[in-house]
This record gives structure tokens, C-alpha cells and sequence, in this order.
């Protein structure tokens, strides 16, 4: 647990990506209107949650007005108002809302991570600092060994963790996992279960792409894996 929460502090630090630094701090000085009288957090997002996660979420990366502006993921924007509903009814959040660090909202049997810890211009990071932050996931994979199942909300957060398993001679390619919605997939002997699932991004939940109910099939899926052990 304390090298877990260790490298949450490495990841507060980072300052390995300068546009990225450059376009959180910007954001943070700048603001959305509706937040003016905010302090936007403006710095690389920790990850958060149960460190004897059996559950195990893996985003693309901080929002803009959201995690940037909060400090914690998925926390004080649209995406996050679905997600932590959802988490609820499953019974990995202790509340259906999440506003900020202090709101009280704690997770159970559950962890939140991202592909990237800083928000990238138009959630486009490129590939350079796309590979600067994995060796924090891959970290946190290895401090996480009760994790049964990963759900990678995207497609982007799909590939990554198909890419750190290839490149660790765990699977031999990305082919064989196709990207599909509540698509479950079964990896070698020792891994867990990763099931991908929808983005619940604005554009997806706005466009009904992704609603509500299809959020929380998912969860459901991976209680009940969980619960089969």
C-alpha cells in the first residue's frame, strides 16, 4: 500500500511531457467560467481507490474541466456523472456522485487509473507521451495483484493495456481482442479478465452510443466474475 501511494506522488510530480504540463497549467490559469472562482488542481491526476482492488478501471486521461479542475478521476464533469452511478449500483462506489476530492465518495473493491495522468489538447495524446506514462500503469499493475478484472473505458485504453501485455511476452499480438462494448475477454492463466467497454465520454453519452443501462451491464459483468472468483 505505501508504494502504491508513493507513486501517486511520483505521478503528481511528473513534469516528463512539456506540452502537456503546459496545457494543464494554461487551462488551470485561464478557467471555464462556470469554475472562475475555483483552484483548479492544474497538475498530473493520481490515481485512487482500493488498493486491494479486485476491480481495476483504466481511463484515457483527465478532463480538461474535470479531473484537471478536481484533482481526482472522472471527478466534476459529465463522464464521471454516469460512471460513479454506475460504480454505485454495482456497489463499488459508496455514493452516486462525485463533485470533488472532499465530497466523501469513496471506492470499495475498486481503483481508477488512466492510460495518461495529464489532459492532452482535444484528448489527443501523442505517442511519445503516450509511452512516457505507461511505465506508471505498468507499475501500478505490478503493486496491484488482487486485481481479477479490468474494465478499459475506451478504445485507446484498451490498446495500451493490450500493448503492455505484448510487450511483456504475456500475449503474442492485439489481434485476437477485438474492441466491442461489454466484449469480455479471457487472457493467459494468471491475468485477469479485461472486458472493454464504451468511453463514457460526452460525445458517447450525448449521441446514446453509450447510455446509462449499457454502462452498468458492464459492472454487473465484472461483479459477478468477480464474485465467481
Amino acid at each position: 500500500m505505501g508504494s502504491l501511494a508513493a507513486l501517486q506522488k511520483e505521478i503528481v510530480a511528473c513534469a516528463k511531457c512539456p506540452r502537456l504540463r503546459e496545457h494543464c497549467e494554461q487551462i488551470a490559469r485561464v478557467k471555464r467560467r462556470a469554475y472562475r472562482d475555483q483552484d483548479y488542481w492544474g497538475k498530473p491526476v493520481p490515481s485512487f481507490g482500493d488498493p486491494e482492488a479486485r476491480l481495476l478501471l483504466l481511463g484515457l486521461a483527465p478532463g480538461a474541466h474535470g479531473s484537471n479542475r478536481t484533482g481526482r478521476m472522472f471527478t466534476g464533469d459529465r463522464s464521471g456523472g454516469i460512471l460513479f452511478r454506475s460504480l454505485h449500483a454495482a456497489g463499488f462506489a459508496t455514493q452516486p456522485e462525485a463533485s470533488s476530492r472532499d465530497d466523501g465518495l469513496t471506492l470499495t473493491d475498486c481503483y481508477i487509473t488512466a492510460a495518461l495522468h495529464c489532459a492532452p489538447p482535444g484528448n489527443k495524446p501523442n505517442r511519445e507521451e503516450t509511452a512516457a506514462c505507461r511505465p506508471f500503469l505498468e507499475r501500478e499493475l505490478d503493486l496491484m495483484p488482487r486485481v481479477q478484472v479490468i474494465v478499459a473505458l475506451g478504445r485507446f485504453a484498451f490498446d495500451v493495456y493490450l500493448s503492455i501485455l505484448k510487450d511483456s511476452g504475456l500475449i503474442r499480438g492485439r489481434a485476437p481482442f477485438r474492441f466491442a462494448h461489454n466484449a469480455e475477454h479471457k487472457l493467459p492463466e494468471g491475468l485477469p479478465i479485461l472486458i472493454a467497454s464504451y468511453h463514457p465520454s460526452q460525445q458517447n453519452t450525448s449521441t446514446g452510443r453509450l447510455t446509462e443501462a449499457m454502462l452498468r451491464a458492464v459492472f454487473r459483468r465484472a461483479r459477478h466474475r468477480i464474485q465467481a472468483g
